[in-house]
C-alpha cells in the first residue's frame, strides 16, 4: 500500500533567512512532536543551516553542483546523488558549489527510527516490506506497482514492489522503527 504525492500535494515555505524554500513532502508525528519529515529544498545562497535538536539528518542533493557543510569538525561535502547524514544539533553553515541547489532532506528522531537514503538505478526490481519506504523519481520509467512515477513525483507507503527500467534512477528512503527492548 503506497500513495504518490506531486510537488502540488508539497506544503511549501519560504526560509526565515530569505535563502531558500522547503517543499515539505511528509511528516510523522508522535504526539506533540514529529518523528520523521522528508522534504526537498531550493536552496538559493550560502547560509546557516537550521538546527533540529535531537534529530539526525541525511541530505542529497539532486539537482545543482553541490554545497559544502561547514561544521566545527570540518567540512561536508554534499555532492550530487550522494547521500551525507550528520546530527541536527550540529551548528552548520553551508556553501555552494557553483550556483543554486536541490536537496532532499530526512530529518529524523534516532531514538525512535533509523533511516537510510540510497540511489538506486535501472534495471532493478525491489520488493519494499513492511517497513515505510520513499522514493522520489529523478529519471526514467519507475514503477510502483502498475503506477508509473513521473519525473519529481514521490512514492510513500509499505509492501509494494519498485521497478526500475534500464536508465531509470531515484532515491530510495528508508524508515524503519526502532525495536523497544523489554
Amino acid at each position: 500500500m503506497f500513495q504518490v504525492l506531486s510537488s502540488d500535494d508539497f506544503i511549501t515555505s519560504r526560509w526565515k533567512n530569505g535563502g531558500g524554500i522547503t517543499h515539505e513532502i511528509a511528516r510523522s508525528h508522535s504526539g506533540d512532536n514529529w518523528v520523521w519529515r522528508i522534504s526537498i529544498a531550493e536552496v538559493a545562497t550560502d547560509g546557516p543551516f537550521s538546527q533540529f535538536e535531537g534529530m539526525s539528518r541525511i541530505l542529497t542533493v539532486i539537482e545543482g553542483k553541490g554545497v559544502d557543510l561547514i561544521t566545527p569538525y570540518g567540512v561536508i561535502a554534499a555532492l550530487p546523488l550522494k547521500p551525507v547524514a550528520f546530527s541536527g544539533d550540529m551548528d552548520i553553515s553551508s556553501t555552494l558549489v557553483d550556483g543554486e541547489i536541490k536537496d532532499l532532506n530526512i530529518i529524523f528522531d534516532f531514538n525512535k527510527i533509523t533511516a537510510e537514503v540510497n540511489l538506486l538505478r535501472g534495471p532493478l526490481i525491489k520488493e519494499t516490506g513492511a517497513d515505510k519506504f520513499g522514493f522520489l523519481a529523478l529519471g526514467g520509467d519507475v514503477f510502483v506497482g502498475s503506477q508509473l512515477l513521473k519525473q519529481g513525483e514521490f512514492a510513500l507507503g509499505s509492501n509494494s514492489s519498485l521497478n526500475l527500467n534500464t536508465g531509470s534512477y531515484g532515491l530510495w528512503v528508508s524508515l524503519s522503527d526502532k525495536l523497544s527492548i523489554v
